[in-house]
């Protein structure tokens, strides 16, 4: 049976069974989790002892809601194929199953108003899906592979295989390991190297789920690589301003024109690290480097860029601690301090707009700063001077003391030794 036929075969069963697909319930009898619950084959077993957590278990959905069958029915004639039993869906028939609910607004709307309903025909679209559909690729990824099926639960529990921590092992399970990777020339590196990254840090170490994970860049039910179109609007998803000015550089023209993969090719992909400011220009470590030499045009673009942006730290930097010093004496200075909160705003926006590849745009946003560094700078020599002078005083008037109880202490005796 060819792919094209095999599909359609899943289309008429979902028209067959599409009826009791969204009405039937879980009866408060269900022959087959009595009968399989018991059954000494775990592989039958199982499923019946797992379902029961499942969120469809949970929600009042039985086993013949997927496999079809009369629940009612005690025995083999539950599982009559006059009653539209199916068994185990392998292959096309699976998302057509599962699309039998997940498809259907008003049924969806009924249990979960705010889920999609356009998974199925998304999962069509996928590298996944138009394997299936072309070859019947049993290897590929289906809804079961990814929400196993007699255990799914809310993506919002940890225990789901599709919670935001759990999801680059779900996708390792099979883009991890060499065997059935070796049959698409696919690397198994990705999983290690996002657990390297910045983005596995931020999830993990600092608990941000909404730190990207693979389906946030890769897709879900539409799941591929972001390569097949411009890169930078898989990107820019999160970091949109990064990914408006780079779109509207010349530098972005050109990448198109080499085919270079936008921001990846100085961020990586799955390996993301922190950024730095010593990630710009031609030294030891910058991403500039391996294109653009010190003389080239490009070159100097970012070098100058680079010394507009250290110099503005390097402001800051001095004034931060002049005033931490002034503080620290017990001076008051905490508008300055305020005040210089304005140049971390500086660098930050001076780093931002880098990416638009313009000396220009990154003197305006350090200028500002440098005005702010220079006002909090003074600030400060300003604190420490008057802390000098205080302290002055207070030796002089101290020693005025000293010297008057002196003279008391004189005064007394003299008259002590008189009387």
């Amino acid at each position: 049976m060819t792919g094209s036929s095999r599909l359609g075969t899943g289309f008429a069963l979902v028209v067959l069974l599409g009826p009791w697909s969204v009405s039937a319930q879980q009866p408060a009898e269900d022959s087959c989790l009595t009968c399989h619950s018991v059954l000494g084959d775990e592989r039958l077993a199982g499923p019946a002892k797992s379902f029961p957590e499942d969120t469809h278990a949970v929600r009042g959905f039985g086993c013949s809601m997927c496999h079809g069958g009369n629940p009612a029915v005690m025995g083999p004639d539950a599982m009559d194929p006059e009653m539209g039993y199916i068994g185990a869906p392998q292959g096309q028939q699976i998302p057509e199953v599962c699309g039998r609910c997940h498809s259907n607004l008003e049924f969806m709307r009924r249990f979960n108003p705010s889920a999609r309903v356009d998974q199925v025909s998304e999962y069509w679209t996928s590298v996944h899906g138009q394997r299936l559909a072309a070859v019947d690729d049993p290897a590929v990824a289906t809804c079961v592979s990814c929400h196993p099926a007699h255990s799914i639960k809310p993506a919002s529990d940890p225990q789901s295989s599709v919670y935001p921590l759990n999801v680059a092992q779900l996708c390792g399970s099979c883009h991890a390991d060499d065997t059935p990777m070796a049959a698409y020339d696919l690397p198994t590196d990705q999983v290690d190297k996002y657990e390297r990254s910045v983005h596995w840090q931020m999830m993990s170490e600092r608990g941000d789920l909404s730190a990207p994970t693979c389906n946030d860049c890769h897709g879900n039910h539409g799941a591929a690589p972001p390569g097949i179109s411009w890169v930078g609007n898989v990107c820019g998803q999160c970091h949109g301003v990064q990914g408006d000015l780079f779109g509207r550089s010349f530098k972005s023209t050109m990448f198109m024109v080499i085919g270079a993969p936008g921001c990846v090719t100085c961020h990586g992909n799955h390996e993301i690290g922190w950024t730095g400011d010593a990630m710009l220009g031609v030294g030891e470590g910058a991403v500039c480097a391996p294109c653009h030499t010190a003389e080239s045009r490009a070159g100097e673009t970012a070098i100058a860029m680079r010394s507009l942006i250290d110099s503005l730290q390097a402001g800051y930097d001095q004034a931060d601690s002049l005033l931490s010093r002034a503080e620290e004496a017990g001076m008051e200075v905490s508008q300055a301090q305020f005040d210089l909160s304005d140049v971390r705003n500086s660098l930050v926006k001076a780093r931002t707009v880098l990416h638009s590849f313009s000396i220009d745009s990154v003197r305006t946003a350090v200028e500002a700063g440098f005005e702010v560094a220079a006002s909090a700078n003074q600030r400060g020599l300003q604190a420490l001077r008057e802390l000098r002078t205080r302290r002055l005083g207070l030796s002089v008037t101290a020693a005025i003391i000293l010297v008057l109880i002196g003279g008391l202490i004189m005064k007394i005796r003299e008259v002590e030794a008189t009387g």
